[in-house]
């Protein structure tokens, strides 16, 4: 089973590029907190590359933006290459077969008023639709789930 959920913020917009055929393609490195500090009780964070395909990356990087908080569901893959120096890279990254707005934009009238909603999108369709009440493992009541290190099996 290859199967990655992650809650964390852009560390920049989302790059998105097109391929031969037209279709979209958005890298982005994921900042994911760490559930514990470290010996001088500062919190540090894993950097994690991410590529979103087609429609969905479109959508993404419209309603995304550095610092915008996001839950992404996908598989991790890995691929290699050779560079232009001739070298073999070797690549680790997340790809997104899901994600989900945990936050407003950020000056959004939602925002001010404070009643902003979770919203998912829906890649059949492509459009977003309100979460309606169901669960997100992303959310607690609107809120995003905030675990303790105390709490993890591990």
């Amino acid at each position: 089973m290859n199967h990655v959920s992650l809650i964390g913020r852009l560390t920049k917009d989302i790059e998105l590029k097109s391929t031969a055929k037209g279709d979209s393609v958005g890298s982005f490195t994921l900042a994911v907190n760490r559930n514990f500090t470290n010996q001088q009780g500062e919190r540090e964070a894993d950097f994690i590359n991410c590529v979103i395909w087609k429609k969905q990356a479109d959508v993404m990087a419209q309603y995304t933006s550095k610092g915008s908080q996001v839950g992404i569901e996908g598989r991790i893959q890995t691929r290699n290459y050779e560079n232009q120096q001739g070298q073999r890279v070797y690549v680790t990254e997340v790809v997104v077969s899901a994600f989900h707005l945990l936050e407003p934009k950020q000056g959004g009238q939602q925002q001010a008023q404070g009643n902003y909603q979770q919203n998912n999108y829906n890649a059949q369709n492509n459009q977003f639709k309100p979460n309606n009440g169901q669960q997100s493992p992303f959310m607690d009541n609107g809120r995003p789930v905030d675990i303790s290190a105390d709490e993890l099996p591990f």
